[in-house]
């Protein structure tokens, strides 16, 4: 699907829930997909499989979507098994030839500090820094997700993300931007966009009601003149998910991957018309 001027574009595979691996990709080749976010949960496949998947049906590894782990709780155990995760994790991304992005994020679902937001912000700087350092040994680059305050109480906008780049201090931190998340926390989207700049290492994109590109009110025409406004040359991931309850799950109603899979191809059909 790629032409001279398009942009990559992958799909998050968390959101086709338990559907095995070798079938989300077929479906992804079958819709012209150039690559995948690929789900973290270390006990689905091994970086070989996952690789060999991949690959048989011409999918890149884009990036890698972590597990739910809480890199800022103030239980030093609990914050060290959320490491040490991500240990695990940037050892599985180093296996792949073509080395996907870790992305990393506050957890999804915990929107208030037990603690207090000094104390856990320092300790996510802390666990970003540790990440980041055992990344830049396996030759890895990392992406901080910015969400939205209804899914976590840290980090909700771009600038909170290059703060939190300068505290940490290393080179191989990025941000990613969602454009899901953007609708409801940013002013003006495609002014972030610019104002990360060359820091923007990774792009999601779901409309504001989270289906596909087109049946909400997102801007996306002025997010993708931002996006070539600073070069970027990442790939753009499709996160969208079918209507129904609980936001924290892919899985709705009978015949929810129906409308998951309506909604990549008219999102396809809009970013190559665009």
């Amino acid at each position: 699907m790629n032409t001279s001027e398009a942009f990559r574009v992958g799909v998050c595979t968390w959101i086709f829930a338990d559907q095995p691996l070798p079938v989300t990709a077929g479906r992804l080749a079958g819709l012209g997909f150039d690559g995948v976010e690929l789900l973290g949960d270390l006990s689905l496949y091994s970086a070989k499989e996952a690789a060999r998947v991949l690959d048989d049906h011409g999918l890149q590894p884009f990036s890698l979507t972590p597990e739910n782990v809480d890199l800022s709780h103030p239980d030093d155990s609990v914050r060290r098994s959320a490491v040490d995760y991500f240990y695990r994790l940037i050892d599985f991304a180093a296996e792949f030839e073509l080395k996907p992005l870790v992305s990393c994020h506050g957890i999804v679902g915990r929107i208030a500090p037990i603690s207090s937001m000094v104390q856990e912000n320092d300790l996510l700087i802390q666990s970003v820094h540790e990440i980041c350092w055992r990344a830049k040994d396996n030759g890895l680059l990392v992406v901080y997700e910015v969400l939205n305050r209804y899914e976590t109480h840290q980090i909700h906008t771009g600038a909170q993300a290059l703060e939190l780049i300068d505290k940490v201090g290393l080179d191989n931190l990025g941000v990613l931007l969602d454009a899901y998340h953007m609708n409801i926390e940013e002013s003006v989207p495609s002014k972030t966009i610019e104002e990360v700049g060359s820091r923007l290492w990774l792009y999601h994109a779901a409309d504001s009601n989270r289906r596909a590109i087109g049946l909400g009110h997102t801007d996306f025409a002025r997010q993708l003149g931002a996006l070539r406004a600073i070069s970027y040359t990442g790939p753009i991931i499709l996160e969208c998910t079918a209507p129904g309850p609980n936001p924290f799950t892919s899985a709705k109603a009978e015949g929810w991957r129906s409308v998951l899979e309506e909604d990549l191809a008219l999102s396809v059909a809009w970013l190559a018309a665009n």
